[in-house]
This record gives C-alpha cells, sequence and structure tokens, in this order.
C-alpha cells in the first residue's frame, strides 16, 4: 500500500428526509440503503465501502434526527449517536433552505463539541438556485463553524466526486479496511428485506409505513442455480392495515411484490419467484422481543 493512501470513516447525519441514503448510494454506485419521500426510511445504521485510487471511505448512513415517541424511534436515536461518535469526518446533510428549523438546531447542539472535523453538505442543489445555495452556506455557518461545505445533487450526481475528494483529506493515512469488491456489510437476506419495505413505503398511504417490518422466512436457490425462491412476511399493527397492505383483490402486495422483485433481481443477478404475505403484530415498535425478531437489537450498535 502507498504511503498516501488514506483510509476511514464517515458518518451521514441530517433531519428525515434530507437524501443520506441517496447519497451514500450514489458514492458507492450502488443500491445498499432504501430511500423514499416519507421520514424514518432508515432504521439500522447502515455501512457502505467506497473504494478509490486514493483512498478507502467507510460511510455510515444514519436514521434521521427526530424525537423519539416509541422503542424503536429510541433505538434509531441510539443509532445515530452510536455512529458519530468514533468516526473520522462528520457529513451534515441538509436541504437549500437559509430558514433554520428546530431539527437542525437540535442537530447543531449535538456537535457544538464535536472534536470530529464536520462537513457541511447541502443536498438536492438541483431544486433550487445558486443564490439560495449561498444564502444557506451564510445562514448555517453563522450558527457554527464548519470544516468544509460542499453543495451537491445526490439525485443527479452533481458535485459528489468533490465531496469524495474533501471527505479524503480529512481521513488518517492507512490500509485498505475492506476488499476493492466489498460495498457493504449488510447480509443479502437483509437487503432484500429492506428494498421489500422500500416499495411498501413507496405504495402504501401515509398512516401505515412507520408501522409496517419485513422479514425474510426462505430464501433458497434452486439447484439449477437459475431461480431464487423468496418467502417474505410483511408485519403491519394493525388489522385495518393489513387490509390496506393487501388492497383490493390483493392488488397493493401484488404492487408491492412486483416492484421489489425487479430491484432484488438486479441485486442478486438471477431470476427471482417472490412470494409475500402480511401479519399482524400489534404495538411491535415498543416490544424489544419483537424489534429483536425483526433485525432491530440495540446490543448490536
Amino acid at each position: 500500500m502507498e504511503n498516501n493512501f488514506r483510509s476511514g470513516f464517515a458518518a451521514l447525519i441530517g433531519r428525515p428526509n434530507v437524501g443520506k441514503s441517496t447519497l451514500m448510494n450514489h458514492a458507492v454506485g450502488q443500491k445498499i440503503a432504501i430511500t423514499s419521500r416519507k421520514p424514518q426510511t432508515t432504521r439500522n445504521r447502515i455501512m457502505a465501502v467506497y473504494t478509490g485510487k486514493e483512498g478507502q471511505i467507510i460511510f455510515l448512513d444514519t436514521p434521521g434526527i427526530h424525537k423519539p415517541k416509541n422503542k424503536l424511534g429510541r433505538y434509531m436515536s441510539h443509532a445515530t449517536r452510536s455512529a458519530v461518535e468514533d468516526v473520522d469526518v462528520i457529513l451534515w446533510l441538509i436541504e437549500p433552505s437559509p430558514k433554520i428549523g428546530p431539527g437542525d438546531t437540535m442537530i447543531a447542539e449535538q456537535l457544538r463539541d464535536a472534536r470530529t472535523p464536520v462537513i457541511l453538505v447541502i443536498n438536492k442543489t438541483d431544486t433550487c438556485d445558486k443564490e439560495t445555495v449561498a444564502e444557506t452556506i451564510k445562514a448555517f455557518s453563522a450558527m457554527q463553524k464548519f470544516d468544509a461545505v460542499v453543495p451537491v445533487s445526490a439525485l443527479r450526481g452533481t458535485n459528489i466526486d468533490e465531496l469524495l475528494r474533501t471527505i479524503l483529506q480529512f481521513l488518517p493515512y492507512g490500509p485498505k479496511y475492506y476488499d476493492d469488491e466489498v460495498v457493504t456489510d449488510q447480509p443479502e437476506r437483509q437487503i432484500v428485506a429492506e428494498l421489500i419495505r422500500e416499495k411498501a413505503l413507496r405504495c402504501l398511504s401515509e398512516e401505515v409505513p412507520h408501522g409496517i417490518a419485513v422479514t425474510i422466512e426462505r430464501m433458497h436457490e434452486r439447484p439449477d442455480g437459475n431461480i431464487v425462491d423468496i418467502d417474505a412476511t410483511i408485519i403491519c399493527e394493525r388489522d385495518s392495515h393489513k387490509r390496506i397492505i393487501i388492497g383490493k383483490g390483493g392488488s397493493m402486495i401484488k404492487r408491492i411484490g412486483t416492484q421489489a422483485r425487479r430491484d432484488i433481481e438486479k441485486m442478486l443477478g438471477q431470476q427471482v419467484n417472490l412470494k409475500l404475505w402480511v401479519k399482524v403484530r400489534k404495538d411491535w415498535r415498543d416490544s424489544d422481543v419483537m424489534m429483536k425478531n425483526f433485525g432491530y437489537n440495540e446490543k448490536e450498535i
């Protein structure tokens, strides 16, 4: 390894729905974290790896910072706090607006005493003019000092290369933590479950998504290697939600399954036979046992 190679960890933080997962997916060139317009899409701390000639960046995507309302919410807040404690650089993602709301004020208070370098990343620059970006930089810089400021559009891929170069400047010299082909630490089954949850988030009405989880009951490759059979269950909290998820004549669950299967096939590079079921588990977001069963284990953070 050459002496000028840098490697380290970068935590992505910010309010819900500012584009953290989209940015991370674009940076590593592969869909690792699910995305949707609904808040609290990301529930776990997710790791993705970018490896270039100059260095290796291990991104930690975190749940959007918000006020917890149940045990799942507290778990998500813990995941975010844990992610920023032992990283080399923090990326604070915001939207282009000079108006600073209570969510960003709360984040600023948490970062005020941080010894870790903080890069302000202004995302969604494709939605505004340069003047708005300049006003945003001025407003946030008046509230807190940043080690660097980088405007980007994660959706369009604009200025992502500049952001990667900026991150690498704050990483220590060191070896690769992961081989070149590694892009995440997420097991395939977990990514499949998250892809199904993403499609449910995008298809379902507002009152349902926060109360759903997805479990993979079976994932088996057929002997000829051409097809992967996947049985999955969508968990919800109410009987009324179950009816919405299934839809009239099974139309909604069919729509979710069709959209999820396309992404899963793209990820696995194989044909997929996906079967979905729906079960009700009342108040699972306040149950330690059920949260652990659905992959949210606070002790593993």
